[in-house]
Protein backbone atom coordinates (compact mmCIF):
# COMPACT_ATOMS: atom_id res chain seq x y z
CA UNK A 1 0.00 0.00 0.00
CA UNK A 2 1.36 3.42 -0.95
CA UNK A 3 2.25 5.88 1.80
CA UNK A 4 1.09 8.82 -0.36
CA UNK A 5 -2.21 10.17 0.99
CA UNK A 6 -2.41 13.41 -1.01
CA UNK A 7 -1.33 14.13 -4.59
CA UNK A 8 -1.75 17.46 -6.38
CA UNK A 9 -1.34 17.55 -10.15
CA UNK A 10 -1.24 20.97 -11.86
CA UNK A 11 -3.84 22.24 -9.40
CA UNK A 12 -5.11 25.67 -10.46
CA UNK A 13 -7.96 27.92 -9.39
CA UNK A 14 -9.08 31.06 -11.21
CA UNK A 15 -11.64 33.65 -10.18
CA UNK A 16 -13.36 36.37 -12.17
CA UNK A 17 -13.04 39.84 -10.67
CA UNK A 18 -16.43 41.41 -9.98
CA UNK A 19 -17.54 44.27 -12.20
CA UNK A 20 -18.29 47.63 -10.66
CA UNK A 21 -21.96 48.50 -10.66
CA UNK A 22 -22.85 51.55 -12.73
CA UNK A 23 -24.79 54.26 -10.92
CA UNK A 24 -26.46 56.92 -13.04
CA UNK A 25 -27.14 60.35 -11.58
CA UNK A 26 -28.94 61.85 -14.57
CA UNK A 27 -31.66 60.74 -16.97
CA UNK A 28 -29.32 61.31 -19.93
CA UNK A 29 -26.68 58.99 -18.48
CA UNK A 30 -29.27 56.29 -17.81
CA UNK A 31 -30.60 56.54 -21.38
CA UNK A 32 -27.07 56.36 -22.82
CA UNK A 33 -26.34 53.28 -20.69
CA UNK A 34 -29.53 51.62 -21.98
CA UNK A 35 -28.45 52.22 -25.58
CA UNK A 36 -25.02 50.67 -24.89
CA UNK A 37 -26.44 47.70 -22.96
CA UNK A 38 -26.48 45.18 -25.89
CA UNK A 39 -22.80 45.73 -26.67
CA UNK A 40 -21.91 45.58 -22.97
CA UNK A 41 -23.81 42.30 -22.55
CA UNK A 42 -21.99 40.79 -25.56
CA UNK A 43 -18.66 41.65 -23.95
CA UNK A 44 -19.73 39.99 -20.69
CA UNK A 45 -20.82 36.88 -22.60
CA UNK A 46 -17.46 36.81 -24.34
CA UNK A 47 -15.68 36.99 -20.96
CA UNK A 48 -17.77 34.11 -19.62
CA UNK A 49 -16.99 31.98 -22.69
CA UNK A 50 -13.31 32.81 -22.37
CA UNK A 51 -13.34 31.86 -18.70
CA UNK A 52 -14.95 28.55 -19.63
CA UNK A 53 -12.16 27.96 -22.18
CA UNK A 54 -9.38 28.52 -19.66
CA UNK A 55 -11.21 26.20 -17.25
CA UNK A 56 -10.96 23.49 -19.91
CA UNK A 57 -7.27 24.09 -20.52
CA UNK A 58 -7.38 26.92 -23.05
CA UNK A 59 -4.60 29.49 -23.20
CA UNK A 60 -6.58 32.68 -23.65
CA UNK A 61 -6.83 34.66 -20.43
CA UNK A 62 -9.15 37.69 -19.99
CA UNK A 63 -8.01 40.68 -17.99
CA UNK A 64 -10.66 40.25 -15.30
CA UNK A 65 -9.41 36.79 -14.25
CA UNK A 66 -7.03 36.27 -11.35
CA UNK A 67 -5.33 33.00 -10.42
CA UNK A 68 -5.50 32.12 -6.74
CA UNK A 69 -3.51 28.95 -7.52
CA UNK A 70 -1.53 28.10 -10.62
CA UNK A 71 -0.09 24.68 -11.50
CA UNK A 72 0.64 23.49 -7.95
CA UNK A 73 2.23 20.03 -7.73
CA UNK A 74 3.29 18.06 -4.66
CA UNK A 75 2.77 14.81 -2.75
CA UNK A 76 2.26 14.33 0.96
CA UNK A 77 2.88 11.04 2.74
CA UNK A 78 1.17 9.43 5.68
CA UNK A 79 2.32 10.80 9.05
CA UNK A 80 3.80 14.07 7.73
CA UNK A 81 3.06 17.37 9.46
CA UNK A 82 3.28 19.97 6.71
CA UNK A 83 3.20 23.72 7.24
CA UNK A 84 1.74 25.85 4.45
CA UNK A 85 3.04 29.41 4.63
CA UNK A 86 2.99 32.56 2.51
CA UNK A 87 1.81 36.13 2.61
CA UNK A 88 -1.88 37.03 2.62
CA UNK A 89 -3.27 36.42 -0.84
CA UNK A 90 -0.69 33.74 -1.67
CA UNK A 91 -3.41 31.08 -2.13
CA UNK A 92 -3.16 29.17 1.16
CA UNK A 93 -6.85 29.30 2.08
CA UNK A 94 -7.89 28.50 -1.49
CA UNK A 95 -5.66 25.43 -1.42
CA UNK A 96 -7.21 24.22 1.83
CA UNK A 97 -10.76 24.82 0.56
CA UNK A 98 -10.05 22.72 -2.51
CA UNK A 99 -8.59 19.91 -0.38
CA UNK A 100 -11.64 20.15 1.90
CA UNK A 101 -13.96 19.85 -1.14
CA UNK A 102 -15.49 23.26 -0.47
CA UNK A 103 -14.52 24.67 -3.88
CA UNK A 104 -13.60 22.94 -7.13
CA UNK A 105 -10.34 23.59 -8.99
CA UNK A 106 -10.38 25.31 -12.35
CA UNK A 107 -7.74 22.95 -13.72
CA UNK A 108 -5.78 19.99 -12.43
CA UNK A 109 -6.80 17.65 -9.65
CA UNK A 110 -6.22 16.69 -6.03
CA UNK A 111 -6.22 12.96 -5.26
CA UNK A 112 -6.96 12.27 -1.58
CA UNK A 113 -6.77 8.87 0.11
CA UNK A 114 -8.56 8.82 3.45
CA UNK A 115 -11.01 10.80 5.55
CA UNK A 116 -10.37 14.56 5.76
CA UNK A 117 -11.24 16.72 8.75
CA UNK A 118 -10.96 20.48 8.28
CA UNK A 119 -11.00 23.47 10.59
CA UNK A 120 -10.85 26.51 8.31
CA UNK A 121 -12.89 29.26 9.98
CA UNK A 122 -14.19 29.92 13.47
CA UNK A 123 -17.54 28.18 13.93
CA UNK A 124 -17.73 26.61 10.48
CA UNK A 125 -20.71 24.24 10.59
CA UNK A 126 -22.01 25.68 13.87
CA UNK A 127 -25.51 27.07 14.29
CA UNK A 128 -25.78 30.00 16.69
CA UNK A 129 -29.25 29.11 17.94
CA UNK A 130 -28.25 25.56 18.90
CA UNK A 131 -26.47 24.67 22.13
CA UNK A 132 -22.87 23.51 22.27
CA UNK A 133 -24.07 19.93 22.81
CA UNK A 134 -26.32 20.06 19.74
CA UNK A 135 -23.55 21.64 17.67
CA UNK A 136 -21.12 18.87 18.61
CA UNK A 137 -23.51 16.38 17.04
CA UNK A 138 -24.29 18.65 14.08
CA UNK A 139 -20.66 19.45 13.31
CA UNK A 140 -19.55 15.88 13.88
CA UNK A 141 -22.16 14.66 11.43
CA UNK A 142 -21.05 17.25 8.84
CA UNK A 143 -17.47 15.99 9.24
CA UNK A 144 -18.58 12.39 8.67
CA UNK A 145 -18.91 10.96 12.19
CA UNK A 146 -21.72 8.55 13.08
CA UNK A 147 -23.92 9.25 16.11
CA UNK A 148 -22.51 6.23 17.93
CA UNK A 149 -18.99 7.53 17.35
CA UNK A 150 -19.92 10.99 18.66
CA UNK A 151 -21.61 9.41 21.72
CA UNK A 152 -18.40 7.54 22.53
CA UNK A 153 -16.20 10.61 22.20
CA UNK A 154 -18.56 13.29 23.49
CA UNK A 155 -17.12 13.56 27.01
CA UNK A 156 -13.56 13.63 25.63
CA UNK A 157 -14.49 16.37 23.14
CA UNK A 158 -16.14 18.55 25.79
CA UNK A 159 -13.27 18.04 28.24
CA UNK A 160 -10.72 19.00 25.59
CA UNK A 161 -12.65 22.16 24.64
CA UNK A 162 -12.95 23.36 28.24
CA UNK A 163 -16.52 24.66 27.75
CA UNK A 164 -18.31 22.01 29.80
CA UNK A 165 -20.04 24.67 31.95
CA UNK A 166 -21.62 26.16 28.84
CA UNK A 167 -22.25 23.02 26.79
CA UNK A 168 -26.04 23.51 27.03
CA UNK A 169 -25.85 27.24 26.25
CA UNK A 170 -26.61 28.49 22.71
CA UNK A 171 -23.37 28.97 20.74
CA UNK A 172 -24.39 32.52 19.80
CA UNK A 173 -23.51 33.45 23.40
CA UNK A 174 -20.01 31.94 23.12
CA UNK A 175 -16.94 34.07 22.63
CA UNK A 176 -14.89 33.45 19.47
CA UNK A 177 -12.31 31.65 21.62
CA UNK A 178 -14.91 29.28 23.09
CA UNK A 179 -16.33 28.59 19.63
CA UNK A 180 -12.97 27.74 18.09
CA UNK A 181 -12.03 25.54 21.05
CA UNK A 182 -15.19 23.49 20.64
CA UNK A 183 -14.81 23.37 16.84
CA UNK A 184 -11.20 22.22 17.05
CA UNK A 185 -12.11 19.59 19.65
CA UNK A 186 -14.71 18.08 17.31
CA UNK A 187 -12.40 18.16 14.27
CA UNK A 188 -9.42 16.70 16.14
CA UNK A 189 -11.42 13.83 17.66
CA UNK A 190 -12.77 12.70 14.30
CA UNK A 191 -9.61 10.54 13.97
CA UNK A 192 -9.10 11.62 10.36
CA UNK A 193 -6.41 10.33 8.03
CA UNK A 194 -5.79 13.97 7.08
CA UNK A 195 -6.34 16.91 9.46
CA UNK A 196 -6.40 20.38 7.88
CA UNK A 197 -6.05 23.32 10.26
CA UNK A 198 -6.09 26.99 9.19
CA UNK A 199 -5.02 30.08 11.18
CA UNK A 200 -8.03 29.74 13.52
CA UNK A 201 -5.83 28.53 16.39
CA UNK A 202 -4.69 32.14 16.80
CA UNK A 203 -8.03 32.81 18.50
CA UNK A 204 -7.27 30.51 21.42
CA UNK A 205 -5.24 31.48 24.46
CA UNK A 206 -1.70 30.23 25.12
CA UNK A 207 -2.83 27.26 27.24
CA UNK A 208 -5.28 26.09 24.59
CA UNK A 209 -2.72 26.53 21.81
CA UNK A 210 -0.32 24.31 23.75
CA UNK A 211 -3.06 21.70 24.11
CA UNK A 212 -3.71 21.91 20.33
CA UNK A 213 -0.02 21.42 19.60
CA UNK A 214 0.03 18.27 21.73
CA UNK A 215 -3.11 16.99 19.97
CA UNK A 216 -1.65 17.65 16.51
CA UNK A 217 1.54 15.85 17.53
CA UNK A 218 -0.60 12.95 18.78
CA UNK A 219 -2.46 12.81 15.45
CA UNK A 220 0.84 12.72 13.56
CA UNK A 221 2.29 10.04 15.85
CA UNK A 222 -0.66 7.82 14.94
CA UNK A 223 0.49 7.84 11.29
CA UNK A 224 -2.01 10.49 10.29
CA UNK A 225 -1.26 13.55 8.16
CA UNK A 226 -1.61 17.19 9.20
CA UNK A 227 -1.70 20.27 6.96
CA UNK A 228 -1.17 23.35 9.07
CA UNK A 229 -1.51 26.95 7.88
CA UNK A 230 -0.30 29.73 10.16
CA UNK A 231 1.42 33.11 10.23
CA UNK A 232 3.00 32.07 13.52
CA UNK A 233 6.39 30.98 12.20
CA UNK A 234 7.49 29.68 15.61
CA UNK A 235 4.55 27.29 15.72
CA UNK A 236 5.25 26.13 12.14
CA UNK A 237 8.89 25.50 13.03
CA UNK A 238 7.91 23.64 16.21
CA UNK A 239 5.14 21.49 14.74
CA UNK A 240 6.12 20.84 11.15
CA UNK A 241 8.81 18.68 9.63
CA UNK A 242 8.12 20.00 6.14
CA UNK A 243 7.11 23.36 4.72
CA UNK A 244 5.38 24.53 1.55
CA UNK A 245 5.76 28.18 0.51
CA UNK A 246 3.18 29.76 -1.78
CA UNK A 247 3.72 33.05 -3.57
CA UNK A 248 0.99 34.58 -5.75
CA UNK A 249 -0.64 31.18 -6.23
CA UNK A 250 2.54 29.31 -7.15
CA UNK A 251 4.52 26.80 -5.10
CA UNK A 252 8.00 28.32 -4.80
CA UNK A 253 9.55 26.23 -2.02
CA UNK A 254 9.06 22.66 -0.77
CA UNK A 255 11.48 21.29 1.78
CA UNK A 256 12.23 21.09 5.47
CA UNK A 257 10.30 23.55 7.65
CA UNK A 258 13.55 25.30 8.58
CA UNK A 259 14.67 25.78 4.95
CA UNK A 260 11.23 26.91 3.81
CA UNK A 261 10.97 29.45 6.63
CA UNK A 262 14.42 30.77 5.74
CA UNK A 263 13.26 31.26 2.12
CA UNK A 264 10.08 32.97 3.30
CA UNK A 265 11.91 35.46 5.52
CA UNK A 266 14.48 36.13 2.81
CA UNK A 267 11.62 36.75 0.38
CA UNK A 268 10.00 39.29 2.68
CA UNK A 269 13.18 41.23 3.34
CA UNK A 270 14.28 41.43 -0.30
CA UNK A 271 10.92 42.83 -1.42
CA UNK A 272 11.27 46.59 -1.62
CA UNK A 273 8.50 48.64 -0.14
CA UNK A 274 7.33 51.78 -2.01
CA UNK A 275 4.50 54.27 -1.68
CA UNK A 276 2.54 52.26 -4.23
CA UNK A 277 2.92 48.86 -2.57
CA UNK A 278 -0.53 47.22 -2.33
CA UNK A 279 -2.22 50.62 -2.22
CA UNK A 280 -5.26 49.16 -3.96
CA UNK A 281 -5.79 46.43 -1.37
CA UNK A 282 -7.57 47.79 1.70
CA UNK A 283 -6.53 44.87 3.89
CA UNK A 284 -2.86 45.81 3.62
CA UNK A 285 -3.11 49.58 3.22
CA UNK A 286 -5.60 51.87 4.88
CA UNK A 287 -5.97 55.56 5.67
CA UNK A 288 -6.93 58.69 3.76
CA UNK A 289 -3.75 58.66 1.65
CA UNK A 290 -2.90 62.27 2.55
CA UNK A 291 0.58 61.03 3.51
CA UNK A 292 2.15 57.78 2.30
CA UNK A 293 5.11 55.74 3.49
CA UNK A 294 7.53 55.45 0.57
CA UNK A 295 10.16 53.18 2.14
CA UNK A 296 10.46 51.09 5.29
CA UNK A 297 13.73 49.47 6.34
CA UNK A 298 14.82 47.49 9.41
CA UNK A 299 18.48 47.75 10.41
CA UNK A 300 20.92 47.43 13.29
CA UNK A 301 22.23 50.37 15.31
CA UNK A 302 24.88 51.04 12.64
CA UNK A 303 22.32 51.23 9.83
CA UNK A 304 23.07 47.81 8.29
CA UNK A 305 19.84 46.26 6.99
CA UNK A 306 19.10 42.82 8.43
CA UNK A 307 16.01 40.79 9.43
CA UNK A 308 17.30 38.93 12.49
CA UNK A 309 18.57 40.27 15.80
CA UNK A 310 19.90 38.68 18.94
CA UNK A 311 18.04 39.14 22.19
CA UNK A 312 18.62 42.69 23.58
CA UNK A 313 20.46 43.78 20.39
CA UNK A 314 19.45 47.36 19.42
CA UNK A 315 17.61 47.88 16.14
CA UNK A 316 16.04 50.76 14.22
CA UNK A 317 13.43 51.48 11.57
CA UNK A 318 14.14 53.97 8.79
CA UNK A 319 10.82 55.31 7.52
CA UNK A 320 10.52 57.55 4.47
CA UNK A 321 7.30 59.27 3.51
CA UNK A 322 5.73 61.78 1.15
CA UNK A 323 2.92 64.26 1.78
CA UNK A 324 0.31 63.83 -0.98
CA UNK A 325 -2.22 66.40 0.29
CA UNK A 326 -1.84 69.36 2.66
CA UNK A 327 -2.05 68.26 6.31
CA UNK A 328 -2.12 70.26 9.54
CA UNK A 329 0.26 67.95 11.46
CA UNK A 330 1.93 64.55 11.31
CA UNK A 331 2.27 61.79 13.89
CA UNK A 332 3.95 58.43 13.38
CA UNK A 333 3.81 55.08 15.19
CA UNK A 334 5.52 51.71 14.95
CA UNK A 335 3.79 48.70 16.51
CA UNK A 336 5.26 45.28 17.22
CA UNK A 337 2.66 42.54 17.16
CA UNK A 338 2.32 39.04 18.59
CA UNK A 339 2.80 36.36 15.97
CA UNK A 340 -0.32 34.36 16.84
CA UNK A 341 -2.90 36.71 18.33
CA UNK A 342 -1.73 39.71 16.26
CA UNK A 343 -2.28 41.87 19.34
CA UNK A 344 0.04 44.82 19.92
CA UNK A 345 2.96 43.96 22.20
CA UNK A 346 4.77 47.29 22.04
CA UNK A 347 4.36 50.65 20.39
CA UNK A 348 6.55 53.62 19.60
CA UNK A 349 4.58 56.81 18.92
CA UNK A 350 6.13 60.15 17.98
CA UNK A 351 5.13 63.59 16.71
CA UNK A 352 6.97 64.34 13.48
CA UNK A 353 5.45 67.78 12.81
CA UNK A 354 3.03 69.86 14.88
CA UNK A 355 2.64 72.39 12.08
CA UNK A 356 1.03 72.32 8.61
CA UNK A 357 2.85 70.41 5.85
CA UNK A 358 2.21 71.16 2.18
CA UNK A 359 1.70 68.56 -0.53
CA UNK A 360 5.04 67.51 -2.00
CA UNK A 361 6.89 67.62 1.31
CA UNK A 362 9.08 64.55 1.84
CA UNK A 363 10.82 63.33 4.95
CA UNK A 364 12.28 60.42 6.82
CA UNK A 365 12.36 59.30 10.42
CA UNK A 366 14.62 56.89 12.26
CA UNK A 367 12.85 55.16 15.14
CA UNK A 368 15.42 53.38 17.30
CA UNK A 369 14.96 50.78 20.02
CA UNK A 370 18.24 51.05 21.97
CA UNK A 371 17.36 48.56 24.73
CA UNK A 372 14.79 46.07 23.38
CA UNK A 373 13.69 43.18 25.56
CA UNK A 374 11.58 41.07 23.23
CA UNK A 375 11.66 37.34 23.85
CA UNK A 376 13.02 35.23 20.97
CA UNK A 377 10.36 34.86 18.31
CA UNK A 378 8.88 36.27 15.12
CA UNK A 379 6.94 39.54 15.40
CA UNK A 380 4.83 41.03 12.57
CA UNK A 381 5.11 44.80 12.17
CA UNK A 382 2.48 47.51 11.80
CA UNK A 383 3.20 51.13 10.79
CA UNK A 384 0.85 54.10 11.16
CA UNK A 385 0.80 57.80 10.21
CA UNK A 386 -1.98 60.22 11.05
CA UNK A 387 -3.01 63.19 13.15
CA UNK A 388 -3.33 63.64 16.93
CA UNK A 389 -7.01 62.66 16.76
CA UNK A 390 -5.95 59.18 15.55
CA UNK A 391 -7.28 59.76 12.05
CA UNK A 392 -4.97 57.67 9.81
CA UNK A 393 -3.21 58.95 6.72
CA UNK A 394 -1.49 55.62 6.00
CA UNK A 395 -1.51 52.20 7.66
CA UNK A 396 0.93 49.49 6.57
CA UNK A 397 -0.02 46.06 7.90
CA UNK A 398 1.58 42.74 6.86
CA UNK A 399 3.47 44.27 3.94
CA UNK A 400 6.99 44.12 5.36
CA UNK A 401 9.15 41.35 6.76
CA UNK A 402 8.71 40.56 10.46
CA UNK A 403 11.10 41.37 13.28
CA UNK A 404 12.94 38.14 14.18
CA UNK A 405 14.60 37.84 17.60
CA UNK A 406 16.91 34.88 18.25
CA UNK A 407 18.48 33.76 21.55
CA UNK A 408 21.97 35.06 22.34
CA UNK A 409 22.97 32.28 24.70
CA UNK A 410 22.05 34.14 27.89
CA UNK A 411 18.93 33.91 30.02
CA UNK A 412 15.96 35.71 28.49
CA UNK A 413 12.83 36.95 30.25
CA UNK A 414 9.61 34.95 30.08
CA UNK A 415 7.36 37.99 29.58
CA UNK A 416 7.42 41.18 27.58
CA UNK A 417 8.68 44.30 29.32
CA UNK A 418 8.50 47.98 28.41
CA UNK A 419 10.55 48.86 25.34
CA UNK A 420 11.79 52.48 25.20
CA UNK A 421 12.50 54.13 21.86
CA UNK A 422 13.40 57.49 20.38
CA UNK A 423 13.06 59.15 16.98
CA UNK A 424 15.14 61.44 14.79
CA UNK A 425 13.31 62.97 11.82
CA UNK A 426 13.93 65.44 9.00
CA UNK A 427 11.58 67.14 6.54
CA UNK A 428 12.25 68.41 3.03
CA UNK A 429 9.79 71.21 2.06
CA UNK A 430 7.83 70.91 -1.18
CA UNK A 431 9.46 72.62 -4.13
Amino acid sequence: MSDVVLTLENLSKAYRIGLKEEIHHTLTAAALSWVKAPARNLKRLHRLNTFARISNGGTTEPADVIWALRDVNFEIRRGEVVGVIGRNGAGKSTLLKILSRIVRPTRGRAVIHGRVSSLLEVGTGFHGELTGRENVYLNGTILGMRKREIDQKFDEIVDFSGVEKFIDTPVKRYSSGMTVRLAFAVAAHLDPEILIVDEVLAVGDAAFQEKCVRKIESVANNSRTVLFVSHNMQMVETLCSRGLLLREGCLVADGSAEDTLRTYHSDLHTTRFTSGTAVGESYYRRGSGAVRFSDIRLADECGREQPRFKFSQPFRFTLEFKVIEDVTELHLAVYVRAGSSKGFLASSEHCIANRPLKAGTTGHAIVEFPQPAFCPGTYPLYFWMGDRHRRPFDVVDNLTGPLVIVPNGTTTPSALVAVPSHVVSTLQPAV
